[in-house]
């Protein structure tokens, strides 16, 4: 009689089979939210079992790696052949320890180009890809926070960042943090299909996948100068964006005086600061409106705005509509007001 394998010892077939490279230091929530949607995937419900999908943190060494937030994690097996997957995955983190990697990785990673293996670039990864000198003909996306170290250390190279993940042939980069959940579902309805894709979403609290052409909520492109104290004004801005700190405050803030930050925003972006502040503000409001149900209300508020009124009159000079039809255009249906 001819024997027939067990369940157990037949080898499953994965539909969706990804290896993940972590930097020293890498982001850890980037890491997991793209592991979750593939874990979600892989199995009916939450059961977790690498079914439709698998995945191996690989390593040179085997020995842990830390995280940027200290929690360390233990790799699966060592570098072999990235022809086993059907995507390397680069999870970075710290922007200071990306030239510390280890030149194993950069060799299995171009090993894995020279075989046609698709490669991710996930948060500062895209970094590691270009290091590696495996992102010269491709578009790259990258967070907008770390928009100028990028160009500081690639010259003549332009990255995306306002968009949260770009493909570009067999080269995928996406901003990190929540994007990598998108980006993975994004794997997920190629690999296997897109209820299952909704379905990983879903579980994680997310309402829906978001397309590769969403922006992040990040500075507005023309506010992307390189000049440091502009740059400092403009984070200080974000951080505290419900307060609305003024000009006088944030100069004070950053121990200069006033007329010297208005130089500086004169000679690097064309604009006086309180122009580029409001700017900053209104570019989250329409980030809110597009992206969520917040009532307009709550995004007067959110943004800095003395109340409901204030956002309407300042929105309707800028976009020539209210906040509540600028929404409704954009594909959102507004919710009532509280």
């Amino acid at each position: 009689m001819n024997s027939v394998a067990s369940p157990a010892s037949t080898p499953l077939r994965t539909r969706l089979n990804v290896g993940f490279i972590l930097a020293r230091r890498f982001t850890l929530s980037a890491l997991a939210n793209f592991v979750d949607v593939l874990r979600l995937a892989a199995d009916e419900g939450d059961r977790s079992r690498p079914i439709n999908c698998r995945w191996k943190v690989l390593s040179a060494s085997m020995n842990p790696v830390c995280s940027s937030c200290g929690i360390a994690v233990q790799p699966d097996e060592r570098l072999g052949d990235p022809t086993a997957f059907d995507y390397i995955v680069v999870v970075g983190g710290l922007i200071d320890e990306i030239e510390r990697l280890n030149p194993d990785y950069t060799a299995f990673l171009q090993r894995a180009a020279r075989a046609g293996v698709p490669l991710v670039g996930v948060c500062t990864g895209a970094f590691i890809l270009h290091r590696a000198g495996l992102m010269q003909g491709y578009q790259c996306c990258v967070s907008w926070f770390h928009h100028e170290d990028f160009l500081e250390q690639f010259d003549g190279l332009h990255p995306v960042s306002d968009r949260i993940y770009v493909v570009d042939r067999d080269r995928l980069t996406c901003s990190g943090g929540a994007s990598s959940a998108h980006l993975a579902a994004f794997l997920v309805d190629r690999h296997i299909n897109r209820a299952t894709a909704s379905k990983s979403l879903h579980i994680m609290i997310i309402d829906e996948a978001m397309a590769a052409d969403n922006p992040q909520p990040g500075l507005p492109i023309e506010l992307k100068g390189r000049d440091p104290l502009v740059r400092k004004a403009l984070m200080r801005v974000q951080q505290n964006m419900e307060s609305a700190p003024s000009v006088a405050t944030i100069a004070r803030n950053l121990e200069v005086s006033r007329r010297k930050l208005e130089r500086h925003f004169t000679q690097a972006l064309g604009l006086p600061p309180a122009e580029a502040f409001l700017r900053v503000r209104l570019a989250h409001a329409r980030f809110l409106l597009r992206q969520t149900d917040r009532s307009i209300t709550s995004v007067a508020t959110e943004t800095g705005f003395c109340d409901l009124s204030h956002l309407i009159r300042v929105f309707r000079d800028r976009e020539g509509v209210t906040p509540e039809v600028w929404r409704r255009r954009e594909g959102r249906i507004t919710p009532p007001l509280p």
